[in-house]
């Protein structure tokens, strides 16, 4: 054997052990059905950096991992989106065809470079009724995952995704199904992420044209606020009892 020599399947594990450590890194990033569309919920203390976007007038793009590598994915989406509902129909634009594109892109570098991309990403497209919805997860080695009803990435997103099965149900109000991924992104006994370190979006079947829209400031605040569990009313307080003698009398302090 000729000397620094490594099987492919050694390689390739190395290469992917390599992926899955940059991933899990970072911070879980939920997607989910609700009501009315598909919610987008994503713990990110950054103004700037987005890890939840648009892609078209129905699909949307969630995404974990190293910034730089996701958002020229997200790049090339939009500009295959635009060429194609130019050149053709804005109907003929999918989310299985993004999904495609991008599988061969991640598959292709994953064989072919030494280094594999740190990301996994979500494509999402919002039908005219909840049966119509697709929800897409796809890893740094070009596998694709069609999944149904909800997806979690990134983080510990085996722990997330089962938390988020427990409190999952299909055509929840947008609320409950905030509450719902709230619920999944917190550990246990942990507290739930500020607003303002937040990333919410909704594709929302019954807005027009451009179905993407995100969740912030007061709206964010009245459906966390209306999602949180009720207050505990306090306890009524008892008046004390006037201490009795040991005969049963009432003690009126005299010490007769």
């Amino acid at each position: 054997m000729p000397f620094g020599y490594a099987s492919p399947e050694q390689i390739m594990r190395d290469k992917a052990d390599y992926a899955r450590k940059g991933i899990a890194r970072g911070r879980s990033v939920v997607v989910l059905q609700y009501e009315d569309g598909i919610l987008f919920v994503a713990p990110n203390p950054s103004r700037a950096l987005h890890k939840v976007s648009e892609i078209y007038d129905r699909i949307g793009f969630a995404a974990v991992g190293r910034y730089n590598e996701f958002e020229e994915l997200r790049l090339g989406g939009i500009r295959y989106a635009d060429i194609n509902g130019y050149s053709y129909d804005r109907s003929d634009v999918t989310a299985r065809g993004l999904a495609n594109l991008y599988a061969s892109n991640l598959g292709r570098i994953f064989t072919e470079s030494i280094k594999s991309l740190e990301v996994e990403v979500v494509v999402a497209e919002v039908g005219d009724t909840a049966e119509s919805d697709a929800i897409y997860r796809l890893t740094f080695d070009g596998s694709v995952f069609d999944e149904h009803g909800f997806a979690a990435m990134g983080g510990q997103a085996e722990a997330v995704g089962t938390r988020l099965k427990e409190h999952y149900r299909e055509a929840m109000p947008l609320a409950e199904a905030l509450d719902a991924a709230l619920k999944a992104l917190t550990e246990p006994g942990g507290e739930r992420p500020p607003v303002a370190q937040l990333e919410v979006a909704v594709l929302d079947r019954n807005r027009e044209h451009r179905k993407f829209q995100r969740l912030t400031g007061a709206r964010l605040e009245r459906l966390l606020a209306s999602s949180a569990p009720p207050l505990a009313a306090p306890a009524e307080e008892t008046p004390d009892e006037a201490p009795t003698a040991p005969e049963g009398d009432l003690d009126d302090g005299s010490g007769a």
